[in-house]
């Protein structure tokens, strides 16, 4: 047995048409302005420049390392609770994983000495 839902748009008046128009439209230049005015200061040194986009790359690294650690203690907690030794496992695992990422810089520090 099938049920047949009728739906009814309501109409959207013109003036909430337009208003609504107006609005995309300075928010859409607001971000454009926003995104061409930056100013970008450039360093006198070519190996600053190295450097800071290395402390800048790792400390993104660092941050996806932090959430998939915080997402492995989820998964370990949920299966602590539930009694399920594949998911206990799976937790674990991520949760290593995510000290490993977050650790990254720290880990090639101590490599190449």
């Amino acid at each position: 047995m099938k049920i047949e839902k009728n739906t009814v748009k309501l109409p959207v008046p013109e003036k909430v048409k337009r208003g609504f128009c107006r609005y995309c439209a300075i928010v859409m230049a607001l971000t454009l302005l926003g995104c061409y005015s930056m100013t970008a200061f450039a360093a006198g040194d070519p190996l600053e420049v190295i450097s800071n986009l290395s402390d800048f790359t790792f400390g993104l690294i660092r941050a996806v390392g932090l959430i998939i650690m915080g997402w492995g203690i989820v998964q370990a907690g949920l299966s602590i609770q539930s009694h399920d030794p594949s998911q206990r496992s799976n937790g674990f695992l991520t949760l290593a994983g995510g000290i490993i990422i977050t650790f990254t810089k720290e880990i090639l520090n101590l490599i190449t000495g």
